[in-house]
């Protein structure tokens, strides 16, 4: 039987292709079809939450096969980068507003609250103070006291709100807190600690500050680093709770709005609270 290309000028160049095909085995072969792998979701989210959430994506990759590229830091801050036009996909706040503000300029949903936090005060050893005398302590000529830099983050918003309730405790005490703490964290020209170390125990370890007003789960991750640190609760009258949101881009992709989901479902929500986050 005659092939279509005998006796044509390609006759030889594709019985040579059709040997090279077929290898020594004789049969020949389709090459195999590899899937190309999902682009990795990008994820911003805000520095305190970076210990829960990096294992939380571990064992997401792991189960899943899906990439997940995190980036910690300032809410405020990651909130302006995103206006900016750069492109994640999920936005994890350690407040509402800041997502909410991206809701309303367009682009993105409404955020969810997905975990809580609450403020503790991360001390030096050489205070001496508990819940009941924390608010005398702050307010003690001789104890610097430390804080974010509210607006770019999210902490420093939550302590001038405790600095507030404060004043319904003790008249005047907003105005002499607001004057005398030091904001020592989450600006963009904030003192930055060496890798793999938190700014909290940081700039505790270094003698910046006597008490750092922090979330509880910051304070309870310094002290591990700085064993010397204390952590003392706030009181219920001073109290201020932090909700985190988060946020998707309206255009986001499935894998994204997946894992989005996948953080405020049990086994994730186990894990926040493992690091001491709390349930929404």
């Amino acid at each position: 039987m005659k092939t279509a290309l005998k006796g044509t000028p390609y006759a030889g160049a594709a019985l040579a292709v059709a040997l090279t095909l077929a290898g020594c085995a004789g049969v020949e072969k389709a090459p195999p079809v590899v899937a190309a792998p999902a682009p990795a979701i990008q994820l911003y989210a805000a520095g305190s939450l970076r210990t829960a959430l990096n294992a939380i994506a571990s064992d997401y990759e792991a189960r899943t096969g899906q990439k997940i590229t995190l980036t910690y830091g300032p809410s405020g801050l990651l909130r302006e980068r995103l206006e900016k036009g750069e492109a994640a996909q999920v936005f994890a706040s350690a407040d509402t507003e800041h997502p909410q503000r991206l809701a309303q300029r367009g682009g993105w949903q409404a955020p969810v609250v997905f975990v809580r936090n609450g403020l503790c005060a991360l001390t030096s050893d050489k205070i001496d103070t508990t819940p009941a005398t924390l608010l005398a302590t702050l307010l003690s000529a001789q104890v610097r006291v430390g804080s974010s830099t509210p607006k770019s983050d999210p902490s420093g918003d939550y302590t001038w709100a405790l600095f507030r309730k404060a004043d319904g405790v003790q008249a005047g005490a907003y105005a002499k807190l607001d004057a005398k703490t030091l904001k020592l964290a989450g600006a963009a020209d904030s003192p930055k600690p060496p890798d793999g170390i938190s700014a909290y125990g940081w700039l505790m370890d270094q003698g910046r500050a006597d008490v750092f007003l922090t979330y509880c789960t910051n304070a309870v991750a310094a002290q591990k680093e700085v064993p010397r640190l204390r952590v003392v609760q706030v009181p219920p009258e001073l109290q201020v709770a932090a909700a985190y949101g988060l946020t998707l881009r309206a255009d986001a992709s499935v894998p994204a709005a997946a894992f989005a989901q996948a953080m405020l479902a049990a086994p994730a929500q186990q894990v926040f609270g493992r690091f001491g986050f709390i349930q929404p």
